[in-house]
């Protein structure tokens, strides 16, 4: 059964019968902005950028996997491509961009992997309808479990931000853990935030 997860949560990245994951994925799913005008509502597309930051022992950011890298120097981290409208016609239940994490294959340096998202068009996070987070065992295109979700809209604290920390996967006893962040910050793009997850977040 899916965790609903809240803020600073933890949970324990594990199979039902206690075995350790090798691979998960991390799934955003987020709404085109409705505008009221003097002939009706439109829909505005919304782009968001969902990324993914490797970090190491020393909270050194050692790689990075977005949009303009798909994929991890070291293999282990694949991203699914660049959504740039969002679900233009309601929620239809899918992820709009998908990140697969190989847990197993992840360098023995990188203690930490932060999933973190941008407003690539600087559209207020407080505007969006609807974004969650899922994370689950299957690929991009296949669900096979649900290990935990994470709704982050409508959220009076967004107000104003166009970037996110949505959470940060780390090691602990040589086992992967998660932790639900959902905080916005000040930056206004992908390197700052970066920056900001090593400073605050690890």
């Amino acid at each position: 059964m899916a965790i609903s997860l809240t803020k600073g949560q933890r949970i324990s990245l594990e199979k039902e019968a206690g075995k350790s994951l090798q691979q998960i994925c991390v799934g955003v799913n987020w709404g085109a902005i409705e505008k009221k005008g003097f002939f009706g509502t439109k829909k505005v597309p919304v782009d968001l950028d969902a990324s993914v930051g490797l970090y190491n022992d020393k909270k050194e950011p050692v790689d990075v996997v977005y949009f303009g890298q798909l994929r991890s120097k070291c293999g282990s981290i694949h991203h699914s491509g660049d959504d740039l409208t969002g679900d233009m016609d309601g929620d239809d239940g899918l992820d709009n961009e998908v990140v697969t994490i190989s847990l197993q294959q992840v360098p023995n340096e990188v203690s930490a992997v932060a999933v973190v998202l941008n407003s690539f068009r600087k559209q207020d996070f407080a505007a969006i309808p609807f974004a969650s987070i899922r994370l689950y065992e299957g690929s991009p295109s296949r669900v096979d479990n649900i290990l935990a979700t994470y709704d982050i809209a409508n959220d009076p604290s967004f107000s104003g931000s166009v970037t996110m920390v949505l959470g940060v996967l780390y090691k602990k006893d040589g086992d992967w853990k998660f932790k639900a962040v959902g905080e916005p910050t000040k930056d206004q793009g992908l390197e700052q935030t970066i920056i900001t997850v090593a400073r605050s977040y690890i």
